[in-house]
Formats: structure tokens, sequence, C-alpha cells
């Protein structure tokens, strides 16, 4: 998930229409469909080896990725609206996934220690899935995608870091071919990488380790190969490490499983469990980071579309709840708007969702007719590519960009991460979100001013100018969101004169709403803040009245 940040204008001036699918600017339908196929393939050949290793770290079967993917592309097409975005497995989900099934309160033991125990469990988790996709469903249906608008951006930024950092101490045992216990916790799966040099399996060391130099080297690889331009990173690393595999005669464990049959791989769930605290909350989990993470990627999606397409957010929980349900009955993994997919579709010259179908299809194939050479894929490369999702996720740049955010967002992101790491616990983000709220009350001054924003509304013909007073903050920010979205005068002008605080996620969504004011053909102003003082060095920091405690 990324989002992009952007200075906001002291005023917008009114650009030129969007191109919309009818303009000649869209190319014609046969030339999409074309495009869309070639886009499909390319995504396929990134999304199969991430489907099977996101499945297989979250202690699922590595086929039930695959299945996941494929009614995510096909199913949730259907759906939503969202044109570009791909529908599939995540890595950030996996440290959910992967806890709801080493979770031993299900029956009061740990119940992975055996095969039945193992199936048990899996079926009280795929009926989580379910219960969490019935619920996206009626929030969709509810209109309620707008409350992912709620959450501040330092602790969300800092939960998926949090995700990245679970993902690597657990996935960089697998690459490097050292055993850790499955149910350590991330510290306790970090502090075990001392004992790699002895223990260590070097056939699947070398793998894994060639794996992830290919992914970090890959852009510095393909400015100077220029046949590599057209090659997904992903796909370099399966036709490395495959002949690897062979060279190094790997035992079938070492490799991807598949069964004999597809029909063999289908599961059902069992509700037996659904009414007990652990159900309960691994349906929050489910629901809370599945839908926060989808949307937002859907909105930064969006935000790169050549064609400026808006995604109604409701009808895309919607599509998603129908395709996770649909999931979690036949045995599949929980899916979201996957951001790295959805880049490489656009930058790969997808034109609509036909492009999400299209993926979704050659899985199938791949699934029904290439099942032998799947088998062959060494777990060390899916593990080396989860590796590297996760760093992507808990990357150096994320932590300068929330430094140069200011001191408070950086405070917050990190007290969230060190919250979230040592045990796993991803319900911590509420520590994150509560620091949050703190400091926005010792910057605002008043509580009523944190939950009601107080504006005045000047309205013309032509123009609308919202003064806005107290404080702006992610507590108080969907009702200005309403209020702009009904304004529908050709300028709008949001007055941030005598705002006590804007803090950085109002901040961050005022340049979001400016962005999608202008591929209406509008214009939204930001007027006021030269007498506020920033927290930070981005376009996006909080700002701060200088003449309120300054």
């Amino acid at each position: 998930m990324a989002i992009v940040h952007e200075a906001p204008n002291v005023k917008t001036e009114k650009s030129g229409v969007r191109p919309s699918p009818q303009t000649d600017e869209t190319p014609r339908v046969g030339k999409k469909v074309g495009a869309d196929v070639t886009a499909g393939f390319l995504v396929f050949l990134i999304a199969l080896p991430l489907c099977l290793g996101i499945a297989k770290a979250s202690a699922f079967p590595p086929i039930t990725g695959v299945f996941t993917a494929i009614i995510g592309g096909i199913l949730a097409s259907i759906f939503s609206n969202s044109e570009l975005t791909i529908k599939g497995p995540a890595a950030g989900m996996i440290a959910i996934v992967a806890g709801a099934m080493l979770d031993p309160h299900w029956l009061g033991h740990a119940p992975l220690l055996t095969e039945a125990g193992f199936l048990e469990t899996y079926r009280f988790v795929l009926a989580v899935g379910v219960i969490s996709g019935v619920i996206q469903v009626v929030l969709g249906l509810a209109k309620a995608g707008v409350l992912t608008e709620f959450f501040p951006m330092a602790p969300v930024h800092g939960l998926l870091a949090s995700i990245g950092f679970i993902i690597i101490s657990k996935q960089s045992h697998v690459m490097l071919g050292h055993a850790v216990d499955g149910k350590a916790s991330p510290l306790q799966a970090y502090i075990a990488l001392k004992d790699v040099p002895f223990s260590a399996d070097y056939k699947i060391l070398t793998i894994g380790v060639t794996s992830l130099t290919i992914l970090f080297s890959y852009p510095w690889l393909k400015a100077r190969i220029k046949p590599l331009r057209y090659l997904p990173a992903q796909l370099i690393v399966l036709l490395v490490a495959i002949p690897l595999g062979y060279a190094f005669h790997l035992d079938q464990k070492q490799l991807v499983e598949l069964p004999d049959r597809i029909s063999d791989a289908v599961v059902l769930p069992d509700f037996s469990q659904s009414l007990t605290a652990t159900s309960f909350k691994w349906v929050l989990m489910f629901c809370l980071v599945g839908s926060l993470e989808s949307l937002l990627s859907a909105k930064a999606i969006d935000i790169l579309d050549p064609w400026k397409r808006k995604t109604n957010m409701n009808r895309d929980m919607l599509g998603v709840g129908i395709a996770n349900t649909a999931s979690a009955a036949i045995g599949g993994l929980p899916m979201i708007s996957e951001i790295l997919r959805s880049s490489a579709n656009i930058g790969n010259g997808g034109r609509t969702r036909l492009s999400n179908v299209f993926h979704g299809l050659f899985l199938l194939l791949a699934i029904v007719f290439i099942g032998s050479a799947i088998e062959r894929i060494p777990l060390a490369a899916l593990g080396a590519m989860l590796v590297f999702a996760g760093f992507r996720l808990a990357s150096p740049k994320e932590f300068a960009h929330m430094w140069h955010l200011g001191f408070e967002q950086f405070l917050v992101f990190v007290v969230t991460v060190a919250c979230i790491v040592p045990n796993g616990n991803l319900l911590m983000v509420g520590v994150g979100m509560a620091l949050e709220l703190i400091i926005n009350f010792v910057n605002g001054g008043s509580i009523r001013s944190l939950f009601k924003p107080t504006w005045t509304l000047t309205a013309s013909e032509r123009s609308d100018k919202l003064q806005i007073s107290d404080s702006l903050t992610f507590t108080n920010w969907i009702p200005l969101k309403r209020r702009l979205e009904k304004c529908d005068a050709e300028s709008v002008t949001v007055d941030l004169t005598s705002t006590r605080l804007i803090d950085h996620t109002v901040m961050d969504k005022l340049v979001q709403s400016q962005r999608e004011f202008t591929a209406a053909g509008r214009s939204l102003s930001i007027v006021g803040l030269d007498r506020h003082r920033a927290f930070g060095h981005e376009a996006t920091s909080g700002r701060k009245l200088a003449s309120v405690g300054a």
C-alpha cells in the first residue's frame, strides 16, 4: 500500500476535464481487451509465486493462495467498479492469518501439533474468513467505506511497517534453510537468526540468498540489460531458482506441494467456534486490517489511473467482501486490493478490470496444466520474495518519510512498531491511535473540537468557501469530507486562517481531495496556512496556528 504525497497548492487553478472511458483518448474496445490480456498475463507471472508464498507463510496450503487470486480476479471484478486494482492475497495479511492459525486458544491447546489438529484449526479460520467477508458485504451495502477515513496515518503506517518486520522475522528462516519454532514470536525469530551459520542448510541458503539478491538488484539489472525490462523480477527468480533446485536435488518437502487433484484442496469452514472470544478477535483483525489495506490501496491506484477514474469505495468493499466470502468457503485466504500487482498492472498497460479477470484466468490455467512445473519451485525462493515484500513495507525510506513529517508523527509511528513487533500483536495499533489522540489534544487544546469540526459556509453560484475554526484532526475529518462532497460549485476554497490545528492525516487527505477535484475539472483551494507552524518538512506535515502556544 502506498500513499502519494504532494504539496498542497495555495490556490489550485481549474484544469482540463479528465479523460473518461468515452473520450477519444481512450483506446477502442478491441485495443483495450488486447492490452488487458497482456497486462493480465504479466501480472499473473508476478502473482503465481507470491500467491503460493503468501499462502505457505500464512500456514495455509500453497494452492489456496492461487484459489484466492482466481476468485478475486473473476468474482470481485463483477461487483467492484475499481478498474485497475488486482485482487488477491497480500503479504500484509500474513501476520494476521498465520496468527489465527497458530492461536492456541481455539480449543485450549496447540492444535497444529498434529495433522488432524491442523485441519481443525484451518476450518475454524476459514469460518473467520467467511464471517469477515459477510461483514464486509454488509459494510459495503451500508455505504460504510468512508469509515476507513477515520484512521490516522502514522499508526496505519506503523501497522504496515510492523507487518513487514514480522514477515521478515519468519520468512528469513525459510529463505536461509534454518528451522525455527512456528509459534516463536517475531522477537524470538530474530534472535534465532544467530544460529543460522551453525545449522542452516547451505543448499537452501544459496537459493534463498541468490533469489533475494536478484530482487534487490533488479532495478540496476534492468537499466543495463534491455530484455529484462519486459520481464518481472519474480519470473527471473523462478528461472534461476528452479534449475538450482534440480542441481541440488532438493527433497519435495523443500519445494512447493500441490494436491494430486484440485478438488482435494477444497476444504469447508467449521463454524462451531464462531461465537468464542478467539473467533471474535480474529474476525475483527481480518475485517479491520483487510478492509483498511484494501481501500487505501484502491485510493492509491486511483491516483495512478491514467484516465483518473474514481473507485466507489462502497462497491469495492462489497466486491471484496463477496469474493472473500466465496474464497473462505472453499478453503482460500482473505484478499485485498493488492498494491504491488495493481501497480504492475498499470505499468504493463492495463486498461480496465478485465486485466484482473485475465490474471485470474491465467492462474486457473496454470494450476490445471502446469502443476508439475509449479511443484519444482523451491520454498526458499518464495521466502526470499516475501522477505523482499516485508522490506518494502518496513523500508528505511518509510522511517525517513515519517521523520520528515515531524517528531510527533515519527514518535507515533515508532511507538506503534515497538508495541506490535515483539509479540506480533496487531491490536496494539490502538496504542498508536491513542498516542495520536493525546498529541492532538495537547496541540489543539479542546476535546470538543477534536470530534466536531466548526465551519462557516459561504456559497455562491460559482464558488463555495468553508472557513474552519478550532481543530481539524483524523477524529473529525469525516464530517468535513462529506461537506466537501456536497459542494457542487466549480471552485471550492478551504480557509484555514483561524484553524488552531491541522494534523498530518487531514493535511494528507486535503491534498488527496485537491487531486480528486482537479481530476473532475474543478478546483479546490487551500488558503490560510501562512500563519501556521509546520511540525515537519513535508508538504503534508501537520500544522499549528503560530499564535496558539507558539
